[in-house]
């Protein structure tokens, strides 16, 4: 039993099939066996969505299995309700039901395909495959009428002259239609909003829905799936546009839907879902320094990581101490740095918390060009680009002058490459773009309150607070360089004060002198700045 459309639900679409069925059962006197009723309701034979995600891909496995029993039948009220596929694939299918030994019978006419009578009359078949030809040319007259008129809706949109209903893709689960208008379903946009406010923050997508759960809210009505988070975030209909394929042709409509998000707070989404300006932690206790790629060894310029060890030997806080929380050269175990040890991570936490914590030291590190670096990839990529177009325009010109003879396979091949190469530079100035939007939007006012509420919650390792902090750290700097034993290196054995040197997006650079507990010595400006592309930093 199949409908394409869930609506023909409503009629007597599913009571005139079961009929058929029924009364064919009855006059041939075998038992209909209801528990094997296949059913596709809503699923279209023509794309055979039936086959890949219903019930007829579901009897065709077992088929192929040898589950269904020789001799047993298959009704159905015509062939068009078994297929609606291109002639070829349509007639495979019935094939191979025929070839289990199960006898398909369209009730609508009362004929039988078995591999009995289809070898006493071959044409049968012929007649099958007639039917099948004019099933698929009818789905195939219909699709391409129905994308006709959704194409001429979609471009009237955009024109401005069509302001009507498109039904096709899939609308915002948060969204549902009232008398012909869009509204917004409360819980389903709490949920949505609360997603995007973790996933901002660095939560992950299966802690997003833990913590949705936690508040008994739901993206959809289907249960929580981590994948919904992935999904979520690229949606397009959040700043209120709808995308629709048809074909090779893609259409955005703005103003489709009531947006949730401005254009800047999706920039700033897509930001962080290109992973630059999101950096998912781990662990119950968020490293806030490393797991960035931002933070490295003075010593041999190689990344540095956090580990936590021992976290159940915690103190009367609950804090895992901060001899258990260490920082390490990633080269040093295999022989790659010269200055041996690792070092406990708690002092720099608290030097970098406070001297972030005082407007005049951020003053000091804003006060370079921060959009320098994201104005510079943006030129660089928009170059590459237009050189790009000028290859794939002088290859197309001698793919056409060489047509007469034929096109080189070479020729081909090497358009597709161009036409990759210009769909990933296309992506990347985009992304530039959002970088420096995002860098244009930093506003110093207020930051300095921002890593002051931080620094209670980053010492008593408050996730949140941490997570938070991870996200001030990277929008900040560039590059973190780690001494973990000062600059000029202390001997073994003794203890003396750690060296950090903060390079903030822009170029702009500061040494900071710590002492074993975490206090601030001294600070001082880098008369030569680190750059982002040096290997080995120095002071």
């Amino acid at each position: 039993m199949r409908f394409s459309d869930p609506r023909q639900a409503t009629g007597h679409s599913s009571e005139r099939q079961l009929a058929y069925a029924a009364k064919w059962a009855t006059e041939h006197g075998l038992l209909l066996d209801e528990s094997l009723s296949m059913r596709d309701e809503g699923l279209s034979a023509y794309h055979q969505r039936h086959v890949k995600s219903g019930a007829l891909g579901v009897f065709l496995g077992a088929v192929e299995q040898g589950r269904i029993p020789v001799g047993s039948v298959l009704v159905v009220e015509g062939l068009d309700r078994l297929s609606r596929a291109e002639p070829i694939q349509a007639q495979a299918q019935l094939a191979q039901i025929v070839n289990a030994g199960i006898t398909v019978v369209t009730a609508s006419d009362g004929k039988e395909y078995s591999r009995e009578r289809l070898k006493a009359n071959p044409m049968d078949l012929v007649y099958s495959l007639l039917v099948m030809i004019r099933a698929h040319e009818e789905s195939d007259t219909k699709s391409k009428r129905v994308l006709a008129s959704i194409r001429r809706q979609c471009e009237g949109w955009i024109a401005g002259t069509y302001r009507g209903l498109i039904r096709n893709g899939k609308d915002p689960v948060w969204l549902h239609q009232v008398d012909g208008k869009w509204e917004e379903i409360p819980d389903r946009v709490a949920a949505v909003r609360e997603g995007l406010r973790l996933y901002l923050m660095g939560y992950g997508a299966t802690k997003i829905i833990e913590r949705l759960t936690e508040q008994k809210l739901s993206l959809t009505g289907r249960g929580p799936q981590a994948l919904q988070i992935y999904r979520l975030v690229k949606q397009r209909a959040l700043i209120g546009e709808k995308e629709l394929t048809l074909g090779s042709e893609s259409y955005q409509l703005p103003g489709y839907y009531p947006a949730l998000l401005t254009t800047a707070e999706w920039d700033g989404l897509q930001l962080a879902n290109s992973g630059r300006g999101r950096r998912k932690a781990k662990g119950p206790v968020p490293h806030i320094l490393t797991g960035l790629g931002i933070t490295v060894c003075g010593y041999c310029g190689r990344a540095m990581v956090g580990q936590n060890i021992g976290t159940r030997n915690r103190d009367a806080q609950g804090r895992i101490q901060d001899g258990h929380r260490r920082l390490q050269c990633t080269s040093y175990s295999h022989g790659g740095c010269q200055v041996s040890g690792s070092v406990s991570v708690a002092p720099f936490e608290r030097a970098l918390m406070t001297y972030c914590s005082d407007i005049v030291n951020l003053q000091a590190l804003y006060g370079a060009d921060r959009s320098a670096g994201p104005l510079a990839s943006l030129t660089h990529a928009r170059q590459q680009l237009v050189d790009v177009a000028n290859k794939l325009e002088r290859l197309t010109d001698a793919m056409l002058a060489s047509s007469e003879d034929g096109v080189p396979l070479t020729f081909a091949k090497r358009a597709r490459e161009l036409e990759a190469e210009q769909q990933r530079l296309m992506a990347t100035v985009q992304a530039a773009e959002r970088d420096l939007t995002a860098t244009a939007r930093t506003d110093i006012k207020g930051t300095d309150d921002a890593w002051k509420r931080l620094v209670d919650g980053v010492e008593s390792q408050d996730y949140d607070a941490r997570l938070q902090t991870r996200q001030l750290v990277a929008d900040t700097f560039e590059r973190i360089v780690i001494y973990h034993r000062g600059v000029r290196p202390t001997p073994d054995g003794e203890k003396g004060p750690v060296d950090m040197i903060l390079l903030a997006k822009g170029g702009t650079a500061r040494l900071l002198r710590v002492d074993r507990k975490g206090k601030l010595i001294m600070s001082e400006s880098l008369a030569e700045s680190v750059t982002p592309n040096d290997k080995r930093p120095t002071a």
